[in-house]
């Protein structure tokens, strides 16, 4: 006989696993539809025809551009720690939470589904943005607790995201970080990074800035599906001309590495990158955690189906045969002859070019006025 009152686990099976077989893709997104959020029980995807009544056998090219919406952070805090051993940073300042560039490969998606939203088209169309980072961020330099450390900026999305040329946010915490002269490290596709050159030539004069600016491929073509709206590869090689020309250190990230995609393309990447003016370099193989696996699947379809299956097959043989590996140190990296192959191509493609070590950034120029002691008790 059974307990009445014994509790049964009920699995959760999300609503909708995979994209819709008819849905277009949208100029200017590289998402199409929104997959379940993993921690809801349930979901409507507005690109579902049961709901919207869309007709897959319409002659209409691609569905209506969904605009952006921007959404108040009300956070109280700034500076997030980590403690992952295969990072390579412990805090980071992260302005903007889901990120308008829309890189279809982007490991932060899943981030948005901790705000009851989808790593789909929420997390390239409905951003948060924390007005309120550079107050925060000098509140949180100014007291005693604070141990001078790099900060990363961002860390998860891009800090300079287009509507940072607007509100100015990630400006605002650079203003600071001059104030204190606490060094700063950024990850960047967006050549609005030339914009604050001001300050970081100012860091950089104590050794307290470097810039890394990612390049995932050199075709423009690929680029404008793959990462929407990042900056060209053009614009991105000016971005390191002029930060190097600025005396600012600057490296290049060639991220991720898309096997039977772009993996052919990076000895090109790390050559124009070096004669652009970078001095150092780094790469991470793509990684499709939660989410982030069916929509770049459903990515392939739309854009890339001759190469679907060589570059899912190149993935799952990274990956001990599945499509994420999750595991430290090989997260990034990946493991057997694919991922030998691309770390060996890289690492040759580095020393013809010239490519050194990452400087080393100081605190040793790190400052607190008196008056920002009285104004930020600890």
């Amino acid at each position: 006989m059974t307990n009445p009152r014994k509790r049964v686990k009920k699995k959760f099976v999300p609503i909708v696993e995979e994209a819709p077989p008819f849905s277009p893709a949208i100029h200017g997104r590289s998402a199409s539809w929104n997959p379940a959020n993993r921690f809801e029980k349930l979901h409507v995807d507005l690109g579902d025809a049961d709901v919207v009544q869309i007709d897959p056998t319409s002659e209409e090219e691609e569905k209506p551009r969904p605009e952006t919406q921007f959404f108040r952070d009300l956070t109280k805090t700034i500076i997030s720690r980590n403690d992952s051993p295969d990072v390579g940073f412990e805090t980071s300042v992260n302005p903007y939470r889901g990120c308008e560039h829309g890189c279809i490969y982007c490991f932060a998606r899943p981030t948005h589904e901790y705000l009851g939203m989808s790593a789909g088209l929420d997390f390239e169309s409905k951003i948060m943005v924390k007005t309120d980072a550079p107050k925060l961020l000098e509140a949180e330099l100014s007291s005693l607790k604070w141990e001078p450390k790099v900060l990363v900026m961002s860390g998860v999305t891009d800090p300079y995201q287009p509507v940072e040329r607007k509100l100015r946010i990630t400006r605002g915490c650079l203003e600071v970080l001059a104030k204190f002269r606490n060094p700063v490290a950024i990850i960047t596709k967006n050549r609005l990074v030339t914009r604050d050159l001001d300050l970081l030539g100012e860091l950089a004069e104590h050794k307290a800035a470097a810039v890394n600016v990612s390049v995932t491929s050199l075709d423009p073509n690929l680029q404008r599906v793959l990462e929407p709206r990042t900056s060209s590869p053009s614009a991105r090689l000016e971005a390191i001309a002029k930060l190097r020309a600025a005396g600012i250190p600057v490296g290049m990230m060639v991220a991720p590495i898309i096997p039977g995609l772009t993996d052919h393309e990076v000895p090109k990447i790390v050559e124009a990158c070096a004669k652009a003016g970078a001095q150092f370099a780094g790469y991470t193989i793509v990684r499709l955690p939660w989410a982030i696996a069916p929509l770049f699947e459903h990515w392939l379809d739309e854009h890339f189906p001759e190469k679907k299956e060589k570059v899912l097959s190149r993935i799952r043989h990274i990956r001990g045969g599945k499509m994420n590996d999750s595991r430290w140190g090989l997260r990034t990296r990946g493991e057997g002859i694919f991922a030998e192959q691309i770390r060996s191509m890289f690492e040759v493609a580095c020393r013809r070019a010239g490519i050194n070590g990452r400087p080393e950034l100081s605190t040793a120029a790190f400052r607190r006025s008196r008056e920002q002691l009285q104004l930020f008790p600890s």
